[in-house]
């Protein structure tokens, strides 16, 4: 089943609790929380404390992103905060695997991520220790930018390599997705799909869900 996963890094930050309750109402299948730090990526955003603003305006998934330096010393923080799946990048923690034992010691299911040009080989050590691998298809720390065609062969890589392992791990993609680049993504391989822009500034977010899952 492919699932949609709407970041609401593009929605309304003066009215978060009522547009992450239409994200549900529109369909989605997770929220997506960007979370940055101004240092991993040169963005701020918002952290554990905007996760448990929104948890009591929706019952699906929370999927948080972290793009954050050091992401271990927040797992407890987004546990406590509601948090369903927390996803750390390769590139900002020396010990990855460490990290994806504690989001799961915690309680939640646990990921990595890859940013565009990190090579596929950087998560083959954790594989089994993953829920979920993200791909980047944009550099990290904005939102709005155009989908980078050459992850569509890291999706096909990734792929294989989880079917070797024998694991079941989701594949999420993440940066300009919108029907065309999401029917790419999955005929790769992907099976999650992090949509911002092309959900919340479409006339019939709804259906727009069902475009990027390719149900219509």
């Amino acid at each position: 089943m492919i699932k949609v996963a709407p970041s609401i890094l593009s929605a309304d930050f003066a009215n978060m609790g009522e547009a992450v309750r239409k994200t549900q109402e529109w369909g989605a299948d997770y929220i997506h929380l960007d979370v940055m730090d101004g240092n991993f990526v040169p963005q701020i955003t918002f952290g554990a404390m905007m996760c448990k603003a929104i948890r009591k305006y929706t019952n699906i998934p929370i999927d948080a992103h972290l793009m954050v330096n050091d992401p271990r010393k927040y797992i407890e923080q987004f546990a406590d905060a509601g948090a369903d799946i927390v996803t750390v990048h390769t590139e900002a923690d020396k010990h990855i695997h460490g990290t994806l034992q504690k989001i799961k010691q915690c309680g939640m299911k646990a990921g990595v991520v890859l940013n565009p040009a990190t090579p596929i080989s950087a998560c083959e050590c954790v594989i089994e220790d993953c829920d979920m691998i993200l791909l980047m298809s944009v550099n990290p720390g904005f939102g709005g930018q155009k989908f980078i065609p050459g992850v569509v062969k890291k999706i096909q890589q990734l792929k294989n390599m989880i079917d070797k392992s024998g694991c079941s791990v989701d594949i999420e993609i993440d940066g300009g997705i919108n029907p065309e680049t999401a029917k790419l993504c999955i005929e790769a391989g992907a099976n999650v799909l992090v949509a911002g822009n092309s959900v919340f500034t479409a006339q019939d977010p709804a259906r727009m869900i069902k475009l990027i899952r390719g149900a219509e």
